[in-house]
């Protein structure tokens, strides 16, 4: 087992999509004794290893660096140059394994898993038919499992003149190798925001156009507008309400883009990057064969199988399913799933206990996300207006960051919010949302006191170092007990 492309046709489980889901289920299901085949037709390590997660976050961490420094009187001091963008990509594309895959292939073979080079499509029960980069086609048998790891693509807008205008998507923003002069960026999520945050600081011109109200929609309302307001003093024309209604590139130098939009104006720029959302990438992927529709999500129960095939012999993990389109999360479910996949084979008993190791449960009730702008967003659980549509009797605590000890000490002028959602009924945390620089770090205690359901009487007894800036969660339970 192991080598690149194999010979054999027949495995115990077939994993189509090499990203970080797909890893990591096949390397649990592999450890539980099946043999596995993993079929992946880009760069074994995926959408995150290359184009996302870590170049994206290269990208930011100078930003950050060099933001610090400047809050600190004696560092700022030391800190008025710019960032040296060649250097910052240099960095960048070494994260990015210079998009090659040689390190991911060869822990594969460490790890016994047959990869399969190709595009692999299912083809009927337990079959995935593979066009290999060589012309051939090759036809994996599953004895116990298929599962789609094959994660998501933008979603661009239909609108006039896109299709010929060679805009950016996610991708083309995290692997860009020259700083354009003027970038457009359309959106006003997760993608939209670090990326304007990156190029920002980078050099560009950016200007953030957002079709709704706000930025960060899915978090609470404090930090939308705390991060429009870092990207705003940094210098991006943040423009609300406006959507674009048509595209226009004439040529390939600098300046050929043009945006219309839906305030009348037309915005020139070099490029646009679209940061529009994300389609499920099944469109070739044969789900028509065992009954599915191709381009849609594939629906799973907390097992990880596909509750619309229900022979149970297909599993689907990872951004495909749609219940937490995150990288960690994925990775979460692979290891969940592939176990799954293993003990089933085996004819061993599942752990399907609420919090068992055989269910997903995180992804309902304690997903953590981290948005790397200026300040940092780091938030888990529900906010307070979804616990309230979950039919939860809850209250928000807030708190000033800037008001803590080890914040004051961490920036001059630290300005940040923090918020936790208690349940009244159950006195436990059901969300909580960190807003100010550093509080990434923050974010795994929230993610442990949330789903491992801490009491706050116990929780009271957790007492935070001092002076640092989790001293926050003294002051939350302060607060909340009054």
């Amino acid at each position: 087992m192991g080598a690149e492309g194999g010979g054999r046709d027949d495995y115990d489980l077939v994993v189509i999509g090499g990203g970080p889901t797909g890893e990591n289920l096949a390397d649990r299901a592999r450890a539980g004794g099946l043999s596995v085949a993993l079929v992946e037709s880009e760069l074994v390590g995926g959408e995150c290893s290359y184009w996302a997660c870590m170049p994206s976050k290269a990208l930011l961490r100078p930003v950050a660096a060099l933001a610090d420094a400047r809050r600190v009187a004696g560092s700022r001091e030391a800190a008025a140059g710019r960032l040296d963008a060649a250097a910052v990509l240099a960095r960048r594309d070494g994260f990015a394994s210079h998009w090659h895959d040689e390190g991911q292939v060869g822990w594969l073979a460490s790890a016994g898993i047959d990869l399969v080079r190709g595009h692999g499509r299912l083809d009927g029960e337990r079959r995935v038919t593979v066009d290999t980069p060589g012309g051939g086609r090759r036809t994996l048998t599953a004895r116990h499992a298929v599962a789609v790891c094959t994660g998501t693509r933008a979603a661009l807008p239909d609108l006039p003149g896109l299709a010929g205008a060679r805009v950016w998507t996610s991708r083309e923003a995290t692997s860009a190798q020259e700083v354009p002069g003027r970038l457009a960026v359309v959106g006003g999520g997760v993608v939209a925001v670090e990326m304007a945050t990156a190029w920002r600081a980078l050099g560009s011109e950016v200007t953030l156009l957002v079709r709704g109200g706000g930025l960060l929609d899915r978090t609470e309302d404090f930090a939308g507008q705390l991060v429009s307001d870092g990207l705003r003093a940094a210098g991006v024309d943040v423009r609300l309400g406006v959507s674009v209604t048509a595209v226009h590139r004439e040529s390939a130098g600098a300046g050929a883009l043009a945006l219309d939009l839906s305030d009348g104006t037309r915005l020139p720029a070099d490029e646009v990057l679209f940061a529009t959302g994300r389609r499920p990438a099944t469109a070739d992927l044969g789900l028509d064969t065992v009954g599915l529709e191709p381009g849609g999500w594939i629906e799973t129960d907390d097992t990880g199988r596909a509750t619309g095939v229900p022979a149970g012999w297909l599993y689907a993990a990872g951004d495909v399913n749609h219940r937490a389109l995150l990288t960690h999360q994925g990775k979460y479910q692979g290891r969940v799933f592939g176990g799954v996949i293993a003990d089933r084979a085996a004819g061993r008993p599942l752990d399907l206990a609420p919090w068992g190791r055989s269910v997903a449960t995180a992804d309902h009730a304690a997903v953590p996300q981290v948005v790397f702008a200026d300040p940092e967003v780091a938030a888990v659980g529900r906010t307070l207006q979804e616990a309230r549509d979950a039919g939860l009797r809850v209250r928000a605590v807030d708190y000033d960051l800037g008001s803590v000890s080890g914040a004051a000490l961490y920036a001059d002028g630290y300005r940040g919010r923090a918020r936790a959602v208690v349940d009244l009924d159950r006195e436990v945390l059901v969300g909580v949302t960190f807003v100010g620089p550093g509080v990434a770090e923050l974010l795994h205690s929230a993610t442990v006191a949330v789903a491992g359901e801490v009491p706050l009487a116990r929780l009271w007894h957790a007492v935070p170092a001092y002076p640092t800036i989790s001293e926050v969660w003294l002051r939350l339970l302060e607060t909340y007990r009054g």
